[in-house]
This record gives structure tokens, C-alpha cells and sequence, in this order.
């Protein structure tokens, strides 16, 4: 069986840090060393990290000088440490079942061609203490050929939706381009999108992983300025250029994404809604154009006119 190298890249998550860790070495599967990377992190961090040097499941503790700005950066440093045939970027703000390995390694021997293996995750808002799964599958276990990984996982939007529910080889690392490495939140889909294009895919339909939300993620500061739209966009065009997805399915996938971010009830900063609805348009075609501007007029009817005629119908009744 394989050896596992488990990258935690940490920043500003000392709230999370014990059980993160601590869930990856309570593992049921324990051929696996740790690398944990923190970016320079403002919080105590730190200080939670070093009462695990001596754990002897940790090869790597790194502290940035200087805050390197990207995840994705830190992602390359740690793989590049990694001993492992394998990797599992366990993102520090996350945790997991403590089968998590066991499940996801016991698939490698049965699917041979798989470069790429990840489990199903749970949405855990602890604001409100809530879970909310999210499925990648409706199979115990779904089998995807590489050629077909992108167009069905990760259009229009990645099934693959966090770091920490998957783990790959780490020899298709080497031969992916480092493109990914220039997003700030959406690098990740182009990352799995072109792993998964060296080698197959499997799913696991177990939920092993939960995916935290909490109000200090990074991303949740990027979104204010509407980067994460900006970025899908250009995803899309990377598919489209780069793994020749279908015209019809590109602009599908941008549609969708648009009126995702038309009905966003987040708050943006001032200005950005109308800066992301030009940068939309202007990257859609004419057809596209008409299509979007149909359902608008569509969806306006739908919710001004139809409760009112529901209404005058039931008042008459």
C-alpha cells in the first residue's frame, strides 16, 4: 500500500489547527507523513503548530518570511517535500472521518489507471452549526475515464469542490502546467481539471470530509470584489482553449454562472455587481446574449406577476 504525504498549508487558523491535525493523525491508515506550511499567519498559529514537532508523523514544519500571497504557492512547496507516491492536501481550516485514508487508499489497488481518487463532502456552517452534504455521486463508487473527467465533473461547475477530499498521484504533479498557480480562488479547478486529465478518476460515495465555513475564510474577503466570478470566467475559457470543451457546453456553463452571480445575495463592495455583470456580458456571444437577456425578462414575470395572479385567482375563489 501506498505512502501518503498529508499537506496542511495553514493561514490564520488557529481556531482549527488542533482538530485538523489532530483528525489527520488519528487516521485508521497510517502509512503517511505530515508537511505543515504556515504563510506567515498574524494569529497564534504558531504557537498550536510547535506542540506537534515531536509527533514523529511529522516530517516538515515551514513558517514563511514573507506571506506568500496564493494557497496554490504553497501547494507547490509542500508537494515538492512530499515522499509519497501520494498526496492529500488537507486544508487547515477542514477536517474528516478518521477512515478518510483508509476508504480513499483501499480504491488505488481495485482501479489501477486512477490518478486521481476523492470521497464526498459535508458543508459544516459553525455559525449555525449546521451540515449540509454535498454530492459529487449518486454511486457508492463512479469510475470516470480521463478523457471524459472534465466535461463530466467540472462543468459547469467542479464536483471537486475542496482540497481536502482528494488525494493524487503525485508524479501527475510534475507534468501539469503551473497555470493554476495565477488564481487567487478558482486555481484549484484548473488543477484537478488537468490532474484529471493525465490519469482516471474515482469517486468514492462515502462522506468523509467537511468542508468548514466561518467568516475569516480568505475567500469570503476575495468575493467582496467579485474575483471569484472573474476568475470562473476565465476557468471556462482555459477549458475551452485547453481541453477543447464544446462550444454549446462552454456557454452553458457560463450561463449558469451568470445567473448564479445575478440572484448572489452576498454583499460586494460598492460598484462591483455592475463591474462583474459588464465583464459577463462582454464574454458572451451574441446568441448567448439574446438567450440571457430572454431569461431575465422571463424571470421578472415569473416573480413580479405570478404571485399577484396567484393571488387575484385565489382572492376570486
Amino acid at each position: 500500500m501506498p505512502f501518503i504525504s498529508v499537506i496542511i498549508p495553514n493561514y490564520n487558523h488557529a481556531p482549527y489547527l488542533r482538530q485538523r491535525i489532530d483528525s489527520v493523525i488519528n487516521q485508521t491508515y497510517q502509512d503517511f507523513e505530515i508537511i505543515i506550511l504556515d504563510d506567515l499567519s498574524p494569529d497564534n498559529s504558531k504557537e498550536i503548530i510547535e506542540q506537534y514537532r515531536d509527533n514523529s508523523k511529522i516530517s516538515h514544519i515551514i513558517y514563511n518570511d514573507v506571506n506568500s500571497g496564493s494557497t496554490f504557492k504553497q501547494w507547490n512547496k509542500g508537494i515538492d517535500l512530499a515522499k509519497g507516491e501520494w498526496v492529500w492536501i488537507a486544508e487547515s481550516d477542514d477536517f474528516c472521518e478518521n477512515i478518510f485514508l483508509e476508504t480513499l487508499v483501499s480504491l488505488i489497488e481495485t482501479y489501477k489507471t486512477a490518478g486521481l481518487i476523492y470521497c464526498q463532502s459535508v458543508f459544516y456552517n459553525e455559525l449555525e452549526n449546521d451540515l449540509s452534504p454535498y454530492r459529487s455521486t449518486n454511486n457508492i463508487i463512479e469510475f470516470i475515464e480521463k478523457e471524459n473527467f472534465v466535461e463530466k465533473k467540472l462543468i459547469p461547475f467542479t464536483t471537486l469542490i475542496n482540497a481536502s477530499m482528494a488525494i493524487f498521484k503525485k508524479g501527475l504533479y510534475k507534468q501539469i502546467p503551473e497555470d493554476y498557480t495565477n488564481y487567487r480562488l478558482a486555481g484549484d479547478w484548473i488543477f484537478w481539471a488537468e490532474i484529471g486529465s493525465l490519469a482516471d478518476v474515482v469517486i468514492s460515495g462515502k462522506f468523509l470530509n467537511y468542508f468548514r465555513q466561518h467568516s475569516i475564510k480568505v475567500s469570503n474577503n476575495t468575493k467582496k470584489n467579485g474575483i471569484n466570478y472573474s476568475e470562473e470566467i476565465n476557468v471556462l475559457k482555459y477549458f475551452k482553449n485547453r481541453f477543447q470543451l464544446d462550444n454549446n457546453k462552454y456557454e452553458n456553463a457560463l450561463f449558469q454562472h451568470y445567473f448564479r452571480f445575478l440572484y448572489d445575495s452576498f454583499s460586494f463592495n460598492e460598484g462591483v455587481k455592475d463591474k462583474v455583470n459588464k465583464l459577463f456580458f462582454d464574454n458572451f456571444s451574441v446568441k448567448l446574449n439574446k438567450r440571457v437577456r430572454k431569461q431575465i425578462l422571463a424571470d421578472r414575470f415569473t416573480h413580479r406577476y405570478i404571485p399577484k395572479l396567484l393571488k387575484l385567482f385565489f382572492n376570486e375563489k
